[in-house]
């Protein structure tokens, strides 16, 4: 690579990569400037094409991740405080390999095959960063890049094709393009190409790629108590979702509480429902503990006439340690297999190593007791047929949770949720989209029910079905949505897209080091002179 200059005083550059780091967190909710995502990594990789040495895009990389990852969770800090600082420095390293790609590939005056390789090497090494902190353990697949494209149509096409992961790699591409448009003149061919083929690769999959099959409907109640606190919270959401689900059978109703459709807003009453969803923790005790709670929820089920899915956060009578599980309860009490969340928040639901990370539970609203983990997926079978798969929480990040869980014969995917603790952020939007991208992945319908919102309903192609819910909203909706029968190519080959991409930064990594290997190593060093008096390095005599 042909070296460049830093472009200024490096004082100014460390600031400029935190900067453009944030930048692309505007392009996710509540802003959700989707359009922005195209445009948001330029600044930052024109920054990084500039380092000087090797060692400073590293640093720049760095900065920039750890930016990146304060900004798109800034809503973390009220929980965490200051612990949200080192978990970003952690995680911000692994931009490193990425922003070393970027100043290797763009830096300089590439030509046109490097230009060509950069298109397809730099956002193979986003994905690699995406990937790592996909893991649970790093706080899961929250912010990837694609993400940020839940409400647009020809990108979930892609999602349905490839994930979440083909639409972080376009993405990408098109950000790579620009930066050589702006920077390198005489890369505009392969620039414009690399766009183009984005384009054509678009245009393709949403020509011909296989469509969902819509296949019927079901009607779905979400129950969304809103927000309740004090000592008695528990008991009184209790309460609250017990008379918003009454009122969808007509009994009980007081005035002023409306549901929701699909198509409008109205009273109600007397509705028939296939399934009513309830949130996260909308159960504060095990219903083996307290039968009389289950006869309450059954009594529910007998009067609407459909089984509710309800949320228990609670220690179990059975075993030992707290869980968070998905209950289906009918007119004769719970049915089936209950569901125990099996993927964590970290320090919200446990604390890693809390040996050694313990002491965060006294600076922030850290799990002062660490939740316990299920151990398997569960699809649970409604009368009306349908088999639904449930998810807990931030489990809706994750892509092969659907994937699974659509193999296993899942018809619906149902995320139960709460982020009452985040209430004025950008956090509940950002939960919500996350279910317009799992829908269209598996090609199933997915119903995000919450305590306090936002809670949304997704069709099988990821678009939206009816009205989302407010954090502002106490009430119930009722919602229309289509069923869909067919695979699609996602849920049939998996995350191709990031093992393609893997293989391309291997090719680069053998093609390189192949190259070092055969590269001449230093001729032998000249003899040493001698002088006209003597040997050199010794006086005459």
């Amino acid at each position: 690579m042909v070296p460049v200059r830093d472009g200024g005083s490096p004082r100014w550059r460390p600031v400029a990569a935190l900067g453009c780091g944030a930048l692309p967190a505007l392009a996710f909710p509540a802003p959700a400037l989707w359009w922005f995502a195209y445009v948001a990594l330029v600044p930052w990789m024109l920054l990084l094409r500039s380092a000087a040495t090797g060692r400073r895009a590293a640093l720049e990389g760095w900065l920039g991740g750890a930016a990146f990852i304060v900004a798109v969770h800034h809503w973390l800090l009220p929980s965490l405080h200051v612990f949200l600082l080192p978990v970003a420095a952690l995680v911000g390293l692994l931009w490193i390999p990425w922003a070393l790609l970027v100043r290797e590939l763009l830096g300089g005056v590439p030509t046109a095959g490097r230009a060509g390789a950069a298109l397809v090497l730099v956002p193979a090494g986003w994905l690699l960063s995406e990937l790592a902190r996909s893991w649970q353990g790093l706080g899961g697949p929250w912010g990837l890049l694609g993400a940020s494209q839940w409400q647009v149509p020809p990108a979930l096409r892609l999602a349905s094709v490839g994930g979440v992961w083909l639409v972080s790699l376009v993405v990408v591409a098109v950000n790579c393009a620009l930066v050589l448009l702006l920077a390198v003149p005489g890369a505009r061919v392969p620039a414009v190409a690399g766009v183009t083929g984005c384009a054509v690769l678009t245009g393709v999959v949403w020509l011909w790629a296989p469509r969902p099959e819509v296949s019927g409907t079901l009607r779905v109640a979400v129950v969304q108590p809103g927000p309740v606190a004090g000592q008695d919270s528990v008991e009184r959401r209790f309460a609250t979702g017990e008379r918003l689900t009454r009122a969808l059978a007509g009994a009980g109703a007081e005035a002023g509480t409306d549901t929701n459709t699909g198509t409008g807003t109205n009273t109600g009453a007397g509705q028939a429902v296939d399934l009513v969803v309830w949130g996260e923790s909308s159960v504060g005790a095990d219903l083996t503990a307290r039968p009389d709670l289950a006869r309450r929820l059954a009594s529910l089920s007998a009067d609407v006439g459909a089984p509710l899915l309800v949320n228990v956060d609670a220690r179990r009578s059975d075993r030992p340690g707290i869980y968070k599980s998905s209950v289906l309860v009918g007119p004769l009490g719970p049915i089936g297999e209950r569901y125990d969340k099996m993927r964590l928040v970290p320090f919200g639901e446990y604390v890693p190593a809390r040996a050694l990370l313990g002491w965060a539970t006294s600076v922030g609203k850290a799990a002062g007791e660490d939740r316990m983990r299920g151990a398997a997926p569960v699809v649970m079978d409604l009368p009306a047929g349908v088999r639904v798969g449930p998810l807990v929480c931030f489990e809706s990040a994750f892509p092969d949770m659907g994937r699974h869980l659509t193999r296993e014969g899942a018809g619906l995917l149902v995320a139960q949720s709460a982020t009452s603790t985040f209430q004025d952020s950008w956090a509940p939007a950002q939960h919500a989209s996350l279910a317009a991208l799992r829908a269209a992945e598996s090609g199933r319908p997915m119903v995000h029910a919450t305590l306090t919102g936002i809670s949304a309903v997704h069709g099988p192609s990821g678009d939206r079905i009816g009205a989302a819910l407010p954090t502002s909203a106490s009430t119930a909706a009722v919602y229309e949505v289509p069923l869909a029968r067919g695979t699609t190519p996602y849920v049939r080959f998996g995350d191709w897209p990031v093992a393609a991409a893997l293989a391309a930064l291997a090719a680069y990594c053998a093609v390189a080091g192949s190259r070092s290997l055969r590269r001449p190593g230093p001729g032998p060093s000249a003899p040493p002179a001698r002088t006209v008096r003597g040997s050199a390095g010794r006086p005459g005599r």
